[in-house]
């Protein structure tokens, strides 16, 4: 394999160190593995669209080969050595297909057909897709912006049998599940909406704001449980003054500004989203630039777009007092791949109860 070099190398190149440990004590028992993806954006074949684009199709299906074969692989002594322990899951941060901001002609159909391909190859479970391991989605603008389309019914409708769940909103979108101590929260396109904030936003929130409020109260309380957050849409370009909002943004800064003040009293070791097809890795302290203390944020590469060929994912390993963050990559839509010659780190405080 040959090493990926690409402006994705270089995006996030602040390294481990740059990340603020938490001066607080570790959880040993902790032992925690699972991969980050996102951005497969499976596409129709516009001319034929019952059937599947051929170079879509075949980047998600060499990238599904890929995480299949991962676990129990050596990581090369570049991006910090050891081996890729067996995931508890894989998680995928939106924009799942294409063509689901699209409507009329023939695009009801490039839905379904995109969605099927989705299933097909990540399944659910880890037993009815290609995918060996249970996949954890959420939906982005290419899924279904205003909410209502059929990728956000099939979220709704898989997380009722999806593996783990310990919570679900009124709606049946937004999720939260336990692996081990961590609890985990996935939360659609963007979080929001601030109801005394009554103007219309570009995508629709779907009420996450309220659920990700409940949810931690219930399930994190004051017992200082680390927590991973996911959504699709970045923080930073919207974190900006919420009275004076630039002309309809896709995340309103007042919801962003609501998002911060309802995590930022608990111990959020990380935030995963993607969205803008590049790697990016920061702190944020709720403002709108990059911080050197706060909550450690990963932006993942495209995994799966078919206009690309460099595609990216991440690989999170959690253990003892430590969160390690390595990202996998291509040049060539997974026909071959490289780690990344670096390694991001946080350290995580103790469970307290």
């Amino acid at each position: 394999m040959r090493t990926t070099h690409s402006r994705r190398t270089f995006l996030g190149a602040s390294a481990a160190a740059t990340l603020a440990p938490f001066a607080l004590g570790a959880d040993a028992k902790l032992d925690l593995a699972f991969f980050i993806v996102g951005d497969t954006h499976y596409l129709a074949d516009k001319q034929n669209p019952k059937q599947l684009d051929a170079t879509s199709a075949g980047t998600n299906a060499r990238l599904v080969d890929t995480l299949n074969k991962l676990p129990g692989t050596a990581i090369p002594a570049a991006a910090g050595g050891g081996t890729v322990a067996i995931p508890k899951g894989v998680i995928h941060d939106g924009d799942l297909i294409d063509s689901g901001d699209k409507t009329g002609g023939s695009f009801p159909q490039m839905h379904e057909t995109e969605w099927q391909g989705f299933q097909a190859d990540f399944g659910l479970t880890g037993k009815d897709g290609r995918l060996k391991f249970p996949v954890y989605e959420v939906h982005g603008n290419h899924d279904s912006p205003p909410g209502d389309g059929l990728i956000v019914k099939k979220i709704a409708e898989r997380n009722k049998t999806r593996p783990g769940v310990t919570g679900r909103s009124s709606n049946g979108l937004h999720y939260s599940w336990d692996w081990e101590s961590v609890h985990f929260v996935n939360l659609g396109i963007v979080v929001g909406a601030v109801k005394s904030v009554t103007r219309k936003r570009k995508y629709n929130p779907l009420d996450s704001l309220e659920f990700l409020a409940a949810d931690l109260a219930a399930s994190v309380g004051k017992s200082g449980r680390p927590v991973i957050l996911t959504h699709h849409v970045d923080v930073l370009r919207y974190a900006t003054n919420p009275d004076k909002p630039t002309a309809n943004p896709e995340w309103d800064p007042a919801d962003v500004r609501a998002y911060y003040d309802a995590i930022k009293d608990y111990n959020v070791v990380a935030i995963f989203y993607g969205h803008t097809h590049a790697r990016n890795i920061y702190q944020w302290d709720g403002s709108n630039k990059k911080a050197e203390k706060g909550v450690s944020v990963f932006n993942v590469d495209n995994s799966g777009h078919y206009s690309f060929k460099q595609q990216a994912g991440y690989y999170v390993h959690l253990s003892g007092d430590t969160m390690t963050v390595r990202e996998f990559a291509t040049a060539d839509r997974w026909e071959t791949f490289d780690w990344t010659a670096e390694k991001w780190e946080r350290k995580i405080p103790a469970t307290k109860g």
